[in-house]
């Protein structure tokens, strides 16, 4: 699930991030949104270069101000505005994360939490007492925490460079969180980044389809299954659509 940055001292590779990302965003866009499966054959190309950020500034609906600052911040590392799309909170992903975190999926709707909660191990999934929005109130509040003590000051505060190092630290266990490993909550929210950088846009992130057009992922498949034979072998040219543009 982790996409491991091979050099901090250059910015995380999008096409390391992507290489793993891709084929599981789609997927990640098919399970949040049944009629949304990924199609036979979508090819990554390049995008024309990156809109502006024109659009409104968010209405948080769960995250605290300390907390939408990190999670933009964390989000724009780890997908940073290039030729490929705009950066990640550009594209929605902290809007995406932050109306999870606010609904059913936050307050643990489906999750067993009956207990016990002994330490597990790591295969077996998620196994702590807290649901996912305390789970990220208090992994936020670890790597601030851990920010602080590491470089005197808040991780969004921090410089790109100083940015990626401390996600590599989280993400390989090293940063010392109370109650669970760095590397938990980094898998966590590289995971979040992905479902609201690839999802359908419905749910808040890959805003103006970004991330589709970028991979050449045509959206809601029965748009173009009549098409299959057409464009057999060849690029799929027309604009992705999303479950919204039907509704």
């Amino acid at each position: 699930m982790s996409s491991k940055p091979d050099d901090i001292s250059s910015p995380i590779p999008r096409r390391e991030f992507l290489k793993g990302a891709g084929a599981a965003g789609t997927a990640v866009a098919a399970t949040l949104a049944p009629a949304a499966a990924t199609p036979a054959a979508a090819q990554a190309q390049p995008a024309t270069q990156p809109a502006s950020a024109s659009h409104p500034p968010e209405t948080w609906l769960t995250l605290t101000p300390t907390e939408a600052a990190f999670i933009t911040a964390a989000v724009d590392t780890i997908i940073p505005a290039d030729n490929l799309s705009p950066s990640g909170s550009e594209c929605g992903v902290a809007a995406f994360i932050d109306r999870q975190l606010a609904g059913a999926y936050g307050s643990g709707a489906r999750l067993y939490r009956q207990g016990p909660f002994p330490k597990a191990k790591p295969e077996l999934g998620y196994q702590l007492e807290l649901n996912p929005r305390e789970f990220f109130r208090a992994g936020i509040e670890a790597a601030n925490a851990f920010s602080r003590k590491t470089y005197g000051k808040d991780f969004d505060r921090l410089n790109e460079k100083d940015r990626e190092a401390a996600l590599k630290t989280m993400e390989e266990g090293k940063a010392g969180f109370p109650g669970f490993s760095s590397a938990t909550f980094f898998n966590a929210l590289l995971q979040m980044t992905m479902e609201g950088f690839f999802a359908d846009p419905m749910y808040g992130g890959n805003r103006n389809m970004a991330a589709w057009k970028m991979i050449g992922y045509p959206g809601l498949p029965a748009t173009y299954r009549e098409e299959i034979k057409t464009y057999f072998g060849k690029k799929y040219d027309k604009p992705p659509q999303s479950i919204a543009d039907f509704s």
